[in-house]
């Protein structure tokens, strides 16, 4: 597949997936819609299930939609290097995409919201307790439970893509209180910036000073997931 069609399939896949994650938790948080105040378990399931979607949708590319497969599968020589930038980018620009369509179909709900100084949550992740290193921790441990299931799973299961959102939504469960589980660098960068360029009324910034964690984070799990299994290999 050429560098251009995975760029592609992945900005279309990544982009449903923010759609219907970022569109879940403003169906949450924001006044005015028929899911306010449904809570985490809603929250969890909505980005399991738009995992599943967006990752079926990418299946010519792999389904990857997130930058830490990219870099486990590149690890264990499953996707060339050369195609990893093509991945990264198209990702990236889906969840640029994505967030955008979702703050479109929530237009009205942020405009009569009262107060939008807390809605940055809806497209990137925050911390409860800031403190970077640990964060950083805390997201690379629920990376890598993903990117080790996706490298170790099992892959002739008929659940497929299934199997990989029911994983996201254990993480969303059991890892993702202390900073709302980025578990991908595209899927809270690229909203991040969305968000500081849309026109939302009242809004807080971006929280730039702590970007870097839901980046770092899950390249670091990957990192490690993806040695992990390599070195298990080893062993036979």
């Amino acid at each position: 597949m050429s560098g251009a069609a995975i760029l592609l399939w992945e900005l279309l896949g990544t982009a449903v997936m923010v759609v219907l994650g970022s569109g879940v938790v403003a169906n949450v948080v924001l006044g005015r819609t028929y899911g306010d105040g449904s809570g985490w378990v809603t929250i969890t399931l909505g980005w399991g299930f738009g995992v599943f979607a967006g990752a079926s949708i990418a299946d010519p590319s792999g389904g990857h939609v997130n930058p830490a497969v990219t870099l486990g599968l590149a690890i264990r020589g499953l996707t060339p290097w050369p195609d990893v930038p093509w991945y990264v980018v198209g990702q990236l620009l889906g969840a640029v995409l994505g967030a955008v369509v979702a703050w479109a179909t929530y237009k009205l709900q942020f405009d009569h919201n009262e107060d939008n100084s807390g809605t940055r949550g809806i497209f990137c992740t925050t911390p409860l307790v800031r403190s970077p290193g640990w964060n950083l921790l805390t997201e690379a441990v629920a990376t890598f439970v993903l990117v080790l299931y996706v490298l170790a799973g099992p892959t002739d299961t008929a659940l497929g893509y299934a199997a990989v959102a029911f994983v996201v939504i254990g993480i969303g469960c059991s890892l993702g209180g202390p900073t709302g589980y980025a578990i991908n660098p595209a899927r809270d960068l690229g909203p991040r910036i969305a968000y500081a360029l849309l026109p939302i009324p009242g809004k807080a910034g971006a929280d730039w000073s702590y970007a870097l964690v839901p980046v770092v984070g899950p390249v670091v799990g990957a990192v490690a997931a993806g040695w992990t299994v390599g070195g298990m290999s080893l062993l036979g």
